[in-house]
């Protein structure tokens, strides 16, 4: 009962050996394979350390003391930090490198506009973005309020994308490797560059017992809202890659 397929294996294999599907792929496509994977892999860890310190961390470390949180912190955060920001590095980092390569250029040739400028202008409106983003967090300290901000922001930069680029895959990948942009932005001009500060007052008052300043509780709770607004951007940023490569957003022209 068992053999009937066992018997065709020789013939399938004969066909499939002169089928296309296993051919030796060319070294373009090895790369661009080889960027996809690594896109995905610094993705998982950025991505998912965000999320763990979101929903994980923040709510834990409300519920510790001061004496806990002095064994904790420098164990678990800098180790923890250092896959986090260097993740967004490689996350984004590759990202580009596939968006200038492969995106990019046959659209905008598609569209009789030129490469570079297509790259400047994206870049261009993105950085700007963020410009206004980065005093906000600094200048708002509620929440919602941010978020109204930022949420206007972010669909204006979008509008601003769909009007000037043509093609669904520069679109899509445009506003969502902005936002990662935007995401990485804030991972090094806050959020690292915070922490460090108040894990290095938290070992100093654990083994010293220096009082930690009251610097200390502005500069958490800007790293809060930068990490929140990550989390909330990560959300369309993630719909925007999935929905690039399919015909989800042909409304688009």
């Amino acid at each position: 009962m068992l053999t009937g397929p066992l018997n065709d294996l020789p013939a399938f294999l004969g066909f499939a050996l002169q089928g296309d599907w296993l051919a030796v792929p060319s070294a373009d496509d090895l790369f661009r394979m080889l960027l996809r994977w690594s896109h995905f892999v610094f993705g998982i860890a950025w991505i998912g350390l965000l999320y763990f310190f979101n929903l994980v961390n923040v709510p834990l470390m409300k519920e510790l003391d001061a004496p806990t949180k002095g064994k904790v912190i420098p164990k678990l955060m800098p180790k923890a930090l250092y896959f986090f920001r260097w993740g967004a590095v490689g996350t984004v980092l590759v990202g580009l490198i596939y968006y200038a390569i492969y995106i990019i250029p046959s659209d905008a040739q598609a569209a009789g506009a030129g490469y570079h400028s297509w790259l400047g202008i994206w870049l261009v409106i993105v950085l700007v973005t963020y410009a206004i983003i980065y005093p906000l967090i600094h200048k708002i300290n509620d929440g919602r309020a941010l978020a109204a901000c930022i949420a206007v922001l972010v669909i204006i930069m979008s509008c601003v994308m769909i009007y000037l680029f043509k093609g669904n895959k520069t679109i899509a990948i445009g506003i969502g490797g902005g936002l990662g942009v935007i995401m990485m932005l804030n991972v090094w001009g806050i959020i690292w560059r915070y922490q460090k500060k108040i894990i290095a007052w938290t070992v100093d008052n654990a083994d010293n017992g220096t009082p930690i300043p009251a610097e200390s509780a502005q500069l958490a709770r800007k790293v809060f809202l930068a990490s929140r607004t990550n989390a909330w951007l990560s959300l369309p940023m993630l719909l925007l890659m999935g929905v690039s490569h399919g015909d989800y957003i042909m409304f688009i022209k």
